[in-house]
């Protein structure tokens, strides 16, 4: 399926149409004036169909009155699309990018900031009530972002031989000669690529730095990667950046072309004398993950670094740290306060990272371990521990249902508090049996899904009680919510 868009900028209210390509075999029903009542997940919006069945619904806003052409069935629910409008919400906002509507980064822009952190703290209030069905306490207002745009450190961009054409090009009947693409898969389509001009999620010289790359390697004759074919030179790049002001490029070839290779890194470090770290992989696999691939440093350091507090932490080419550096310094700080250190308490984290939280809150602990499963992560947790001069941290890299143990907790000392910020999926079950097994008198739960999290709340709550609940807005103009829950030993 795709769907195009075209407006008249001109006029708030006037109409958007869309086409949508579907497949023979589905037999799409349009539903006229659907009132758009809520925001779902996956940022869609949510209506009701004449029969009682949910709608889910794309690019409309919560408050439009639109028909909708649908594009799945399910028993107990359609997924649609907006074909004509009625009315427009008064929720909604002129999107700031050319992109919106094809690019699916950011697809709550075309609403008010203030209605998605509602929409935002109702996702987290419930899930927990109806998923974990746990008693809450009154839930804090969510912790909104200074900065809804160009707040990103960390942007992937993929190299395409075939761009995806937008609906303007489409229907202007041109032919186009310049068919090579630096952005963002389309939504589902692994193999599309939309060129980007400019985008708001990271500030510059982000935006420079890929059209420059695109300009130079198009005019060069550097390949560009055909990822049905496997074949062609560039393959992905990655722009890192740091609040000391500090940033790292990697560019990921998808073979080796030393000429080639080297003409085209001189021509970005020197239109860029500014990058701190310019690195590059050879990949010849078939996914462009570079977690099993050799990072190669080619000018500057292989890292850069991050700061917080008076802390330095070290930043790799694979490093995990949360993309939004301004607002994970208030989750973190939030993480601390729920924790409510004495000094005399041992800290178990879990799910570390690079031991970020762990260093974080050491200066208030008698002593920290973390256990992470990427062993890079731990050997950048160590160094920044002694880096940052903290000498009550401990780290261990280990799958976590298996490290942490009734074994490893004898050898550390039994946790008074524990702090986890596990994966999308929430914590292993024999992770949360561990935990019931000790019972520590205080659990800090950082999480990126408030739907795995109320599940793993519901497995604790016979023993411990939520007593504060702070969502946090980690992500400006996605559905995206983190959420801060502390729970104490009943």
């Amino acid at each position: 399926m795709f769907v195009g868009i075209f407006r008249n900028t001109g006029n708030k209210s006037s109409q958007l149409f869309y086409f949508c390509a579907m497949g023979r075999r589905n037999k799409n029903k349009v539903f006229e004036a659907v009132e758009v009542t809520g925001a779902g997940g996956k940022g869609k919006g949510i209506g009701k169909s004449p029969d009682g069945r949910v709608i889910f619904i794309d690019n409309v806003v919560p408050g439009d009155v639109a028909d909708i052409k649908t594009t799945k069935k399910r028993k107990s629910y359609y997924q649609g699309t907006a074909v004509n409008f009625h009315q427009f919400s008064e929720k909604r906002v002129e999107p700031v990018c050319q992109h919106f509507g094809t690019c699916g980064g950011c697809k709550w822009q075309n609403m008010g900031y203030e209605y998605q952190l509602e929409y935002k703290q109702d996702e987290v209030f419930n899930n927990l009530i109806r998923v974990g069905k746990v008693e809450l306490p009154k839930v804090t207002p969510i912790l909104g972002s200074k900065e809804i745009y160009f707040y990103r450190n960390k942007m992937e961009f993929s190299f395409s031989d075939s761009r995806w054409l937008t609906p303007e090009e489409i229907n202007s009947g041109k032919d186009f000669d310049d068919k090579n693409a630096l952005g963002f898969h389309i939504p589902g389509m692994w193999d599309k690529i939309l060129d980007i001009k400019k985008c708001h999620l990271q500030e510059d010289p982000s935006n420079a730095i890929r059209n420059f790359i695109k300009e130079f390697a198009t005019s060069n004759g550097l390949s560009f990667f055909n990822a049905r074919k496997q074949e062609g030179l560039l393959r992905t790049l990655m722009i890192r950046t740091s609040s000391t002001g500090e940033i790292m490029v990697l560019i990921q070839f998808f073979h080796e072309d030393k000429a080639k290779r080297e003409l085209f890194l001189d021509a970005v470090i020197e239109m860029f004398p500014e990058i701190t770290s310019l690195q590059y992989v050879i990949n010849e696999k078939g996914n462009d993950t570079i977690y099993d691939q050799e990072v190669i440093c080619y000018k500057g350091r292989d890292h850069i670094f991050e700061q917080m507090e008076g802390l330095q932490f070290k930043i790799n080419a694979k490093s995990f740290y949360q993309t939004n550096s301004a607002q994970a310094y208030e989750l973190y700080k939030i993480t601390r306060d729920f924790a409510d250190l004495k000094g005399d308490e041992i800290v178990y984290d879990l799910y570390t990272g690079t031991g970020t939280i762990a260093q974080f809150v050491a200066k208030k602990a008698k002593k920290v371990i973390g256990v992470e499963v990427v062993p890079e992560a731990i050997i950048d947790a160590k160094e920044n521990a002694e880096r940052n001069q903290i000498n009550n941290t401990e780290f261990f890299v280990g799958d976590m249902k298996k490290v942490f143990s009734e074994e490893f907790i004898n050898n550390h000392g039994q946790p008074d508090v524990i702090i986890t910020d596990p994966p999308r999926d929430g914590m292993h079950k024999d992770v949360i049996a561990q935990i019931i097994g000790i019972l520590p008198q205080r659990i800090v739960y950082v999480s990126c899904n408030s739907a795995t999290q109320a599940r793993d709340l519901s497995l604790l709550d016979e023993y411990y009680k939520v007593t504060r609940v702070q969502p946090v807005d980690m992500f400006p103009q996605t559905h995206h919510v983190e959420n801060v829950v502390c729970l104490e030993r009943k």
